[in-house]
């Protein structure tokens, strides 16, 4: 038996996300797993380090699967780009220990969230970035960004209710760049909760352009109150980078 690790870069635009969900193919989970099945003809379920929702992108996806085909490596990784749609593609792919799982053994993420910040919107990157056209504090913005810099329990700045699991995560960098027209966020940390870069980005904005105080930081890892926190930005403006193992 292999244990097949693929790296996976796809354009998020046409599907309802990584996970596959029940008859509906379309889902970047289902479409890899097709392929897999063409490849083999065995029944698999492919491993992915993690849930991204509808609209949001990957230069890094890692995920894993197991078979018994011989194909060697080279070959299999054309046959997944051959077959793949043109907005998914396997742009690695390596053979790994029986014991390796794409999500157990993540140890940290990379996200990008991209912001189009001018008053006219843009045609080429409307499906990449989120337009905001608002005036925007980028020191400011920085300023409070490093208070999220460390380990906190981060449960107000998510979609999470209440949750069973432990919501305490580590931030070990957020920075916030500019080129042009286009602001650039960059998250890496141990681990995120659902919409959490999307609400931190949110929050941000909103301090930025004076809508909120840089005390809702504190107020809000303290508090744990999601109600305080900036808007959930959309999907379309967020990219998974890299995972680390």
């Amino acid at each position: 038996m292999r244990n097949i690790k693929l790296t996976i870069e796809y354009d998020g635009k046409r599907y309802l996300g990584w996970q596959r969900l029940g008859d509906n193919d379309k889902t970047i989970q289902e479409k890899v797993e097709g392929v897999i099945k063409l490849l083999t003809s065995e029944d698999i379920e492919i491993v992915g380090s993690g849930r991204t929702d509808a609209g949001t992108h990957a230069r890094g996806q890692v995920a894993n699967f197991k078979t018994t085909h011989d194909m060697p490596l080279a070959e299999m990784q054309q046959f997944f780009n051959r077959y793949l749609p043109q907005d998914i593609v396997v742009n690695q792919i390596e053979e790994v220990p029986d014991r390796f799982h794409a999500r157990y053994h993540a140890k940290g993420k990379q996200y990008s969230y991209y912001v189009w910040n001018d008053l006219i919107p843009t045609v080429f990157e409307r499906s990449r970035s989120f337009h905001y056209p608002q005036t925007l504090d980028l020191e400011k913005m920085q300023t409070a960004a490093d208070q999220l810099i460390g380990t906190h329990d981060f449960i107000g700045f998510s979609a999470l209710k209440k949750s069973k699991k432990s919501t305490t995560r580590t931030i070990e960098s957020l920075t916030i760049t500019q080129e042009g027209q286009m602001i650039h966020f960059t998250f890496k940390g141990n681990g995120f909760l659902h919409k959490m870069v999307r609400i931190i980005t949110g929050t941000l904005l909103a301090i930025g352009s004076g809508e909120l105080d840089e005390g809702i930081i504190q107020h809000v890892l303290t508090e744990k109150v999601r109600q305080a926190a900036g808007e959930t930005v959309p999907a379309h403006g967020l990219f998974l980078d890299e995972v680390d193992y």
